[in-house]
């Protein structure tokens, strides 16, 4: 009988990883770190030389001659307003049948703007103009009554006194004549009455001309031809109020509100500068024409108006050219002092007006970063007082200097520096 297999154990010791190629692995995770650190510190070598290669960017401005004028004591923002502007309307209402003018058209005093349909009204006139007509032609014919009228009474009155008619019969003459003054009398008042209609009627048909009250600019187009308007809200959302609306360049102000705390530094006819945010490089002379008398309670604000004096309002707005300042445009305004004695001789010692943002501090002393040819050099400057955004500088520093507005605060002596545009 034969013996049977003995079992086969599994070999567990086939599973087991030698000393020599545990060591060998540790090596090899060893090296491909020592790799990715080196890769690792050579990117953040190569990216640390290019940041240092690299030019700042910064900007800059160019130092002012500061103004002879008196110094601004209140700075405020407002908006630009005009004094006259109105919305055109009809007196009545009515179809639109032309429409001569876009926005931004200019348009003078009473040049026509729009018609509505006056059908119905020239009719009516028509019909005033023809009874008028019709009483002046039944004078002609009372008239000629009247003369035949007037000749039989005469011959009755001679009659009478000859003693062949009557009593009766002169009475039947005279009545017949005084009649017939009469109805001429009458047909002359249908006349005048007749005419007044005439004159209503023309007026209503003048009311279907439309025409610009006075001289501007259409800032709005409201209607359209085939529209109805009404000088009353009527028809819900089918029926316009308006034809047009028009403002009075000429008219522009400035309305700013300042904050109640300073409106003490705000006096009637008070000088102001004025700066439009559309066009930075112009400063304007202006001055102050009204302060409302009342305040705004939610804001704490004082509305005030300024004027353009005509040497400003000049400047940008001239008849031959396209207005420049516009309604609605932002506007930034520095109210001015009145120049004491000596106020010359104390704003004579200012050199120069730099941004307040050129000027840079280290430790006690401060200074400015002049560029010159795409490189920065550091000058020491001396300051004075600010003067709105700008600061004073006494000394250190020629008007018409490219210095530094902004850059980082890592900017040296002699770098070069990128100007950013």
């Amino acid at each position: 009988m034969a013996t049977p297999p003995k079992p086969v154990k599994p070999d567990l010791s086939s599973l087991r990883i030698s000393d020599t190629k545990r060591n060998a692995t540790r090596r090899s995770l060893r090296w491909l770190w020592l790799l990715l650190g080196a890769i690792v510190l050579a990117l953040v070598a190569i990216g640390a030389f290019a940041f240092r290669d690299r030019k700042p960017e910064v900007e800059v401005a160019t130092s002012q001659k500061p103004a002879t004028g008196p110094a601004g004591i209140l700075n405020a923002s407002g908006y630009i307003t005009p004094r006259r502007r109105a919305t055109i309307a009809a007196k009545i209402t009515g179809r639109v049948t032309s429409v001569h003018f876009d926005e931004g058209t200019r348009v003078a005093e009473g040049q026509l703007l729009a018609t509505l349909d006056d059908s119905d009204a020239r009719r009516a006139l028509d019909s005033a103009k023809a009874d008028r007509d019709a009483s002046q032609a039944a004078i002609a014919d009372f008239e000629v009554q009247l003369k035949n009228a007037e000749i039989e009474l005469r011959r009755t009155q001679q009659l009478v006194k000859d003693g062949v008619s009557t009593q009766q019969a002169l009475d039947s003459a005279i009545t017949a004549a005084d009649s017939l003054r009469a109805k001429i009398a009458l047909a002359k008042q249908q006349v005048l009455a007749s005419e007044a209609r005439i004159r209503e009627q023309q007026q209503a048909v003048d009311n279907c001309t439309i025409r610009a009250p006075f001289a501007g600019i259409v800032v709005s187009k409201d209607a359209q031809v085939g529209e109805m308007v009404s000088p009353v809200s009527a028809g819900g959302g089918f029926t316009r109020t308006g034809i047009a609306t028009i403002v009075d360049l000429h008219s522009n102000e400035i309305e700013v509100d300042v904050s109640e705390s300073y409106i003490s530094r705000v006096q009637q006819d008070q000088g102001v500068n004025a700066v439009l945010d559309a066009y930075p490089e112009w400063t304007l002379p202006a001055k102050v024409r009204t302060v409302i008398p009342t305040a705004d309670r939610q804001k704490a604000t004082v509305k005030v108006r300024i004027s353009f004096t005509d040497k400003g309002h000049k400047k940008l707005i001239d008849p031959a050219t396209e207005a420049r300042i516009l309604p609605d445009m932002g506007v930034k305004v520095t109210f001015l002092e009145e120049e004491k004695p000596n106020a010359r001789q104390e704003k004579s010692a200012a050199v120069a007006l730099v941004p307040q943002g050129s000027v840079r501090q280290d430790n006690s002393s401060k200074f400015v970063f002049v560029v010159k040819n795409d490189t920065i050099e550091r000058r020491a400057v001396t300051v004075g007082s600010n003067r709105g955004s700008d600061i004073e500088i006494l000394a250190g520093l020629q008007p018409d200097t490219m210095v530094v507005a902004k850059g980082p605060d890592t900017l040296r002596d002699g770098q070069q520096i990128q100007i950013k545009q």
